[in-house]
Order: structure tokens, then C-alpha cells, then sequence
């Protein structure tokens, strides 16, 4: 950025405050507008600098880029940076002081928030967004998890983030289950573990696939680092102890348990042993990766897997050729009880980083023009030409009579029947995930899909309808998957997480596949985290739940 741009500008700049100033009723919009209005109407574009990855054709070329600038009465010009080298170019800007006005895209975690917010480098929203951003303030209302992801705990909100609510990645430890197999053994899909084992028995002894070998692999999985939640854990353990598959954290009115020290979750190490000793568990469900996987569920000849447990069921067989059939006789299993009633299923719920902050080198007309971009992102046409392209008929049309939605309802937008597009085209009708915008199920459910669940363009159904089996049995709390931890709390509960993850999927491991003895090495277990600082952990953890008054 060049340091002659604000000299350029002061002069334009003390005429657009003044006529901002004069000028902010008349521009506001409602929460069910498609924009807020231009930013500044009667003098020349109010210019800022966007930081932001690089595209494959210029962003100043972009035509969703040039629809903003002419609606708000703008001009951006573009800081950017290799996407793979974002964040350290992001920090070495931030570090020398020659940022830019605006990060559309800083992908910033909570502690960055905390950190730049308390230094005043990032500009708190508030006054802002409830002046100029009635989209974004509806939002807030409208889902209040969302307000609270953005709300730091000083009560300020120094960015924003994109709001991507994938409804199947809310609920994603599923399980999936050869329903061929269970026709060939006579069993129904199981409701409890009892069941589960009765099924994954007959899988391995009743030779559902007909070849007359003991090839049958009756349940497989994967590290969650090589297959989203392909651990065996992820699934089973909901079954005796709320699992979240992730910092192994329950919140109880408002408090917060740790689980992989509980008597529920020993019972459910004894359970996935048995089906280990017993030969029921893949020994490769603990190192294989996705494409091992992938090549065990689509090999030619006879099909050995019986169930997996995994967010994505296509990990295993693939679903998107009309040509291949193996997919289709794959369905969910939803959660199942335990014996002791337990009966839950995995969510996800949260804002893991943050795309959009304003800095302290923005004036007031660039902060203005700014948050009205942002805002106009979080209508329902601002989120269809940021994300699918300016031009109907091209990116998107408006979807016809009989044409549905996830749900079964009347669509309003689709894809279907659009011209086919050269694939050496570079596209530059739209910002794709980039910025903030809105994308939640509300904005997702416009659009038109194949009712077919089991049709090649039909996954997207099926996903959701696998989905709806498991809400009901989401824990009433949920600890959020992204909180803001207190800046001098961050680097303690990075390491604190690390090393009691490591410590938590490593025992794991032993006690299914028997290495230890659940019974023998439990309470040693147990003890094995008061040198892992777990009750600092807890307390890090608990701290960043609580608001400040």
C-alpha cells in the first residue's frame, strides 16, 4: 500500500464526513433490504484498501467486485497474498503497522480478536452494525448462538465471520451401515449397543457377502486426521458419554466437565474392546488414511465392509457416478441407546475464525462504506451474487414450478439446466468464500436439489436426511466449537489441548485394542492427567464460556 494514499485522499475525506454525517438516515436500510444503500452519494468514490488472497483473475476485474463499488459509491483497491501464505503475510502487515484499512479476509482466530482489539488496531463493530448493518443485526437476533460467536468478552465485536451453516456438518459423527448385509443376515438396523453387536456377530460369522470366505471386515474406520470422524470413538462413545470428538468437553448448566476421565467413558472403552477382541473392529481402523478407504469400499469383486463410522459415507463408496450401484444399498444408522440409556449424537455448534475487521487507519467514511459492503453480503441478493456470480442464468436462475428444496418445498433458486460453461474458463462473476456473508441452512435451503437421495446429484439429500435422524438427539448444551480464550490464557490452552488430546486418542487406542487392561490400568490412567494440568485446562475453558458483566 502506498504511503501517498491517505495524503491523496484528505481532501475528499473531510467532505464525505461531513456528508456522511448528514446523510446516515436517509442511506439506512431495513433487515429485509437487499443492501443498505450507496455509502456516499454526492462527492466521488470513497477509496480503501481490502486485504485478501489472490484470485485467478484480478478481484479490481471481478464483476461482483465492480456491482459494490457502483451500489456503495466505491473504489477498493486490492493488498493481496498467496492463499497458502495468508496468515503470515496477514501478521507481517499487522507487525510493521503498514495495514491496510480493511481485512475481507484475515482469517482470524478469537485470540487474534482479543489481541488486536485491546491494542485498537481492530475498530469494534457495534456502533457500526447498528447503525448501517440491519442485515447483520437481524442475523444476531436471529440466531443468537451467532451474536455470542462475534461478542468478545469485553462485550465489543472486532470482526466478522462468514456464517457457513452446513446442516450435515452440525451432526457429523454418524455411522453407516451395508444394509445388503443386514438382508442377507435377517437383522433389522440396530437401536442399542446390544444390537449393534449382534449385527457386526452375524456380519463377521454369516457370510453376507456370499463368497464363502471369512473376508468380512464388519466395521472399519479411520484417524479423524485422515477421515472426519472416521475414528471409532466418535460414533460409539455417544452411547455412554457425550463425545465431541474434539476437546472432550460437556457443558452442564452452564458448567463445564471434562468426559475421558469418567465412568461413562470407561464403559465405553470396555465396550469397543469386546468388539475389538472379537474381531469386529477393522486393526486398520487405527492407521489407515482415506484413500485406503476408499479403495476398500470401491474394489472390483466382493464387498467386505459392513458398517464405518464416518461424517461422509462417500469416504468409503463412491456416490456421484450413475454407473456405479455399490453406494446405494448404504444407509445411516442413528444414534444408538447405551445400556444405560445414553443416547446422543455429536454436535457441532460455533465460528471457528473471522474473515472481516476494520482497522484503525479506516476513517469514518471508509468504516461506513465498509460495513454497508459487508452487510449487503448478509441479504439474500447480496449472499447470491457474492457467492454464485452477478449474472442469472449464468451462476444461478431462478428455479421453476415443481423444482425443490432440501426439505421437499418450493425452491427459488437452482442450478439445473444452466449453460454449460467452458472448464477453462476462469470465472470471475462472484467473491466465492470469500468475505463474510450469509450462508446459513435458511439461505442453503433456497436452492433446488434432486429429491433422489440416491441419485448421483442427489448426495446433498441424502446428507440432510441423514441428518434429521440424529437432531433429536442433540445434548441439550453444547460447548461451543470456537470461544474466544482469553489472550494470556492462549498459548496455555493450546498446549493444554495438544498434550491432553494426544494423551486422551493414544490410551484410547491401548485400551480397545488391548494393549492395556481397561480393569488393570484405568485409575493410573486417570491419575496420568494431574501431570497434564487438566483441572487448568477445565478452568481455561470454563473461563472462556463466561462473559464478562
Amino acid at each position: 500500500m502506498k504511503k501517498t494514499f491517505f495524503s491523496m485522499l484528505a481532501l475528499v475525506f473531510s467532505i464525505t464526513l461531513v456528508l456522511s454525517a448528514c446523510g446516515k438516515s436517509s442511506n439506512e436500510g431495513t433487515a429485509n433490504s437487499s443492501g443498505s444503500g450507496s455509502a456516499n452519494t454526492d462527492s466521488g468514490p470513497v477509496e480503501m484498501t481490502f486485504f485478501a488472497p489472490q484470485g485467478k483473475a484480478a478481484w479490481e476485474d471481478n464483476s461482483y467486485t465492480k456491482h459494490v463499488e457502483e451500489k456503495f459509491n466505491v473504489k477498493i483497491k486490492w493488498d493481496l497474498a498467496p492463499t497458502d501464505a495468508l496468515v503470515d503475510r496477514r501478521q507481517l502487515l499487522l507487525a510493521s503497522g503498514d495495514y491496510p484499512e480493511v481485512f475481507l479476509e484475515g482469517k482470524f482466530t478469537h485470540t487474534d480478536l482479543l489481541t488486536y482489539g485491546k491494542q485498537g488496531v481492530f475498530l469494534p463493530l457495534n456502533d457500526l452494525i447498528e447503525q448501517y448493518a440491519p442485515n447483520i443485526k437481524a442475523m444476531m437476533e436471529k440466531k443468537p448462538y451467532f451474536k455470542d460467536a462475534i461478542t468478545a468478552p469485553d462485550g465489543n465485536i472486532y470482526a466478522l465471520p462468514r456464517l457457513n451453516e452446513c446442516y450435515h456438518c452440525t451432526f457429523s459423527q454418524k455411522f453407516w451401515m451395508n444394509q445388503e448385509w443386514l438382508d442377507k443376515v435377517g437383522l433389522k438396523l440396530p437401536t442399542t449397543t446390544d444390537e449393534l453387536y449382534t449385527v457386526l456377530k452375524a456380519f463377521k460369522e454369516q457370510d453376507p457377502n456370499g463368497n464363502g470366505k471369512a473376508d468380512e471386515i464388519p466395521l472399519t474406520g479411520a484417524p479423524n486426521k485422515n477421515v472426519w470422524n472416521g475414528n471409532i470413538d466418535a460414533f460409539l462413545m455417544n452411547s455412554f458419554i457425550y463425545n465431541d470428538n474434539g476437546k472432550y468437553l460437556i457443558l452442564k448448566d452452564g458448567k463445564v466437565e471434562f468426559a475421558a476421565n469418567q465412568e461413562g467413558w470407561k464403559q465405553g472403552l470396555i465396550y469397543m474392546n469386546k468388539l475389538y477382541k472379537e474381531g469386529l473392529i477393522d486393526p486398520a481402523s487405527f492407521t489407515q488414511n482415506d484413500q485406503a478407504v476408499g479403495q476398500l469400499g470401491n474394489r472390483e469383486g466382493d464387498e467386505l465392509v459392513g458398517s464405518i463410522t464416518t461424517a461422509l459415507v462417500s469416504y468409503l463408496v463412491t456416490p456421484y457416478d450413475e454407473k456405479l450401484t455399490r453406494h446405494k444399498h448404504w444407509v445411516i444408522v442413528p444414534p444408538l441407546k447405551g445400556p444405560d440409556g445414553v443416547q446422543l449424537a455429536g454436535a457441532t455448534q460455533g465460528i471457528a475464525e473471522f474473515q472481516f475487521a476494520l482497522t484503525n487507519k479506516a476513517k469514518e467514511a471508509q468504516q461506513i462504506a465498509a460495513i454497508k459492503i459487508m452487510d449487503y453480503a448478509f441479504s439474500e441478493e447480496g449472499a447470491l451474487m457474492s457467492e454464485y456470480g452477478t449474472e442469472e442464468g449464468f451462476g444461478w436462475k431462478a428455479a421453476e414450478e415443481g423444482e425443490k428444496n432440501i426439505d421437499g418445498k418450493q425452491a427459488k433458486y437452482s442450478f439445473k439446466g444452466l449453460a454449460e460453461v467452458d472448464p477453462d474458463l476462469i470465472r470471475n462473476d462472484s467473491w466465492v468464500l470469500m468475505g463474510p456473508k450469509d450462508l446459513s441452512k435458511e439461505f442453503r435451503d433456497l436452492f433446488a436439489v434432486n429429491q433422489d437421495p440416491l441419485a448421483a446429484d442427489g448426495y446433498e439429500t441424502r446428507l440432510a436426511q441423514a441428518t434429521n435422524a440424529y437432531a433429536p438427539y442433540s445434548p441439550k448444551e453444547i460447548y461451543p466449537s470456537g470461544v474466544f480464550i482469553r489472550p494470556e490464557d492462549s498459548d496455555t490452552a493450546s498446549q493444554l489441548t495438544t498434550s491432553i488430546q494426544d494423551y486422551v486418542m493414544s490410551n484410547m487406542a491401548q485400551f480397545i485394542i488391548g494393549s492395556k487392561d481397561i480393569e488393570k490400568d484405568w485409575d493410573a490412567y486417570v491419575k496420568g492427567f494431574d501431570g497434564l494440568n487438566l483441572a487448568k485446562y477445565i478452568e481455561t475453558y470454563s473461563n472462556a464460556v463466561q462473559k464478562q458483566e
